[in-house]
């Protein structure tokens, strides 16, 4: 049992080699080294490392930002905006969403919505949302030259001149980006409402609390006040000074770190209702820091709960807890799986506000673990494959608006006959996200799960590419993809390019598709033609009833 009032930790047979890892922290001093920002913890290169350590002093900064983004915000709620439209990928759109899930917009503040999907419905279900004239978009990107908020930038900026004149048409628009960068000097040029620098030695992924997150927070009524206090009473934990045995985020670490290490590999994220899209969070921070050199952990999350012996003994659960929620099926099932043997890592929260502090103490102990795994948790060495072959195709489209002819790949059958104990099956869907969708997905997981005991993961394309797509290519060779692909029948044009938002997202489809192969990964492609929840179904019966010979 770990120390921590608000931990409760039932590691089993694995408790000693969680002391291992906690005696390695304290021989090689690397908490302290980290507070130092000595980047040899993981790596005696600087690169993408010693300029990327600010999320540890980003709180005590944006404490100093609050006066403008409050003013920022009372002035948008007062101009009578009913909507604002987030367009980012990966750490400028994932934290956000978690965000708005969990608490929602308070009285009189506009609503928030996330675009980051490329998937032409998703573009105009979006688009249908909102009223152009009422509406004001946050165009954010650290690099200010990814191309999905790009891309959405074009569109929205149509539409918004389209409905209230070109003259006016930049109010409705704010970037957060860093400083110098293609984005910020856009917003300078057309007129956007406001530019925001965001702190430059914070990678995306660790961003949540700079600009990227706290901007549309503030837009919705949060109290930033409290979200910060909830993060700097989690960061003093974790500080240099704290007994290595009390501190948080340096034990979940090397808990994690050590349980990877004899096979629990694959961390599975249960939540209390209230703050279910944690794991959204989560996933990109894990997948995207750890997975890489053919080493990492898995992260799972949101996946439907079957039998404890269904699942593997490759799993570590980790229960975020809220107090007040209804947790009477998840305090069961952490209660039998625990029974089953299964390591089980309880977090008990207040209420949402304590996700701030949850989103520090998963950083720091992302960074610990990399740290006793032997990777830097802040580069993405694999990431620029699939946006290399995504270029590629869609400099092969031309005008001709047809994509190259996809490789061929293992049928889904062949594939799911060749899972074996240890693979994890990663579902790649590049369609739009609906209700109906998710549930017939869970049905397919679960469904893999009863049948062959891998653990599942979901990632709606092109946005997993910003969060577990370097997992996949980088991390171990234990996954098992599945790419979905579906027909566009209401295509939408992007304005200045030769492209439309179809091409765009199965040119990232193809690229993804050509990355894997050539990392050697085991891959299925399947279209599911116009009926996707047919064709999804389909699949599932198929795992449920297996045929022989």
């Amino acid at each position: 049992m770990n120390s921590q009032s608000d931990q409760n930790v039932q590691l089993g047979v694995y408790a000693s080699d969680v002391e291992s890892a906690m005696a390695e922290l304290s021989r090689r001093d690397v908490v302290a080294r980290i507070w130092s920002g000595d980047h040899t913890v993981w790596s005696p290169d600087p690169t993408e490392t010693a300029d990327r350590l600010g999320w540890l002093t980003v709180i005590d900064n944006m404490r100093d930002e609050f006066p403008s983004l409050t003013r920022f915000a009372v002035e948008v709620k007062e101009e009578g905006y009913r909507h604002v439209v987030l367009l980012g990928m990966g750490g400028s759109s994932l934290g956000p969403e978690v965000l708005r899930q969990t608490f929602g917009s308070a009285d009189g503040y506009p609503e928030v919505i996330v675009l980051d999907s490329t998937a032409p419905a998703s573009v105009q279900a979006v688009t249908d949302a909102i009223d152009p004239a009422t509406t004001l978009f946050l165009v954010s990107s650290k690099s200010g030259s990814t191309i999905e908020p790009n891309v959405f930038y074009s569109h929205f900026r149509r539409l918004v001149e389209q409905n209230i004149g070109e003259g006016q048409a930049g109010r409705h628009f704010v970037a957060i980006t860093d400083s110098g960068t293609a984005l910020a000097e856009l917003g300078k040029r057309e007129g956007f409402r406001h530019v925001f620098s965001a702190q430059p030695d914070i990678g995306g992924r660790y961003s949540i609390l700079s600009h990227f997150g706290l901007a549309p927070a503030a837009l919705t009524g949060i109290d930033l006040t409290e979200l910060l206090d909830r993060a700097d009473y989690m960061l003093a934990r974790c500080g240099a000074d704290v007994p290595l045995r009390d501190n948080p985020g340096a034990w979940l670490g090397a808990a994690l770190a050590a349980l990877s290490s004899e096979g629990r590999d694959k961390l599975t994220v249960l939540t209390s209702p209230s703050v279910d899209s944690f794991g959204l969070w989560a996933e990109q921070l894990i997948a995207e820091s750890l997975g890489k050199e053919g080493r990492g952990i898995v992260p799972i999350s949101d996946e439907p709960a079957v039998a404890p012996e269904k699942y593997g003994d490759d799993r570590v659960f980790a229960y975020l807890r809220v107090g007040g929620d209804d947790n009477a099926a998840n305090d069961n099932l952490a209660a039998t799986l625990n029974a089953a043997g299964h390591p089980v890592i309880r977090m008990d929260l207040a209420d949402g506000y304590n996700l701030a502090a949850e989103f520090f103490r998963w950083e720091f102990a992302t960074a610990v673990a990399g740290a006793i795994i032997g990777v830097r948790p802040f580069d993405q060495p694999n990431v620029q494959a699939a946006k290399d072959a995504t270029d590629a195709a869609l400099t092969a489209v031309g005008d001709s608006q047809i994509l190259p002819k996809s490789p061929e790949t293992s049928s889904f059958d062949a594939l799911m006959d060749g899972v074996k104990p240890g693979d994890y099956v990663a579902i790649m869907a590049y369609v739009h996200q609906t209700p109906e969708v998710d549930q017939a997905v869970r049905d397919l997981r679960r469904a893999i799960i009863e049948r062959h005991g891998a653990a599942t993961t979901l990632g709606y394309g092109p946005r997993f590419l910003h969060s577990t797509g370097q997992l996949h290519k980088g991390g171990p060779n234990s996954g098992v993809f599945v790419q979905f692909t579906s027909d566009h029948p209401a295509d939408i044009p992007i304005p200045g390019r030769p492209y439309t938002f179809g091409v765009l997202v199965g040119a990232q489809a193809l690229g993804d598709l050509r990355a894997l192969q050539a990392a050697g990964r085991r891959v299925a492609r399947v279209d599911l033609g116009s009926d996707e929840l047919g064709a999804i179904r389909e699949l599932t019966l198929s795992i449920r009833t297996p045929t022989d010979g």
